[in-house]
C-alpha cells in the first residue's frame, strides 16, 4: 500500500480568470432573481448545468472552470480570511 499523498496546484494566471468568470456568473444569476449562492453551490455539488441561468451567457462560461480548481479556490479564499 503506498502512503504517499499527491499534491495538487492550479497555476496562478487561472486564479483571475476564475474569479472574473464566477463575478460575470454571479451578476448573471442576480440580475434574473436567483439566489446566486445556492445557484451556484447546486452546480458545484452536482455538475448540473441547469442550476446557472442562460443569461449573459453564464452557464457556458461555468462551464469552462473545472469544478476541482473552483473548490480549491472558493477553500483557499475562506481559510486565508
Amino acid at each position: 500500500m503506498n502512503d504517499r499523498t499527491l499534491t495538487f496546484s492550479i497555476p496562478n494566471d487561472h486564479e483571475n480568470e476564475m474569479k472574473r468568470t464566477l463575478q460575470a456568473v454571479y451578476d448573471a444569476l442576480t440580475e434574473k432573481g436567483y439566489n446566486p449562492i445556492n445557484q451556484i453551490v447546486g452546480y458545484i455539488l452536482s455538475e448540473d448545468p441547469t442550476y446557472i441561468t442562460t443569461h449573459k451567457n453564464a452557464r457556458s462560461m461555468i462551464r469552462h472552470i473545472d469544478r476541482d480548481e473552483l473548490l480549491q479556490e472558493l477553500v483557499k479564499n475562506y481559510l486565508s480570511r
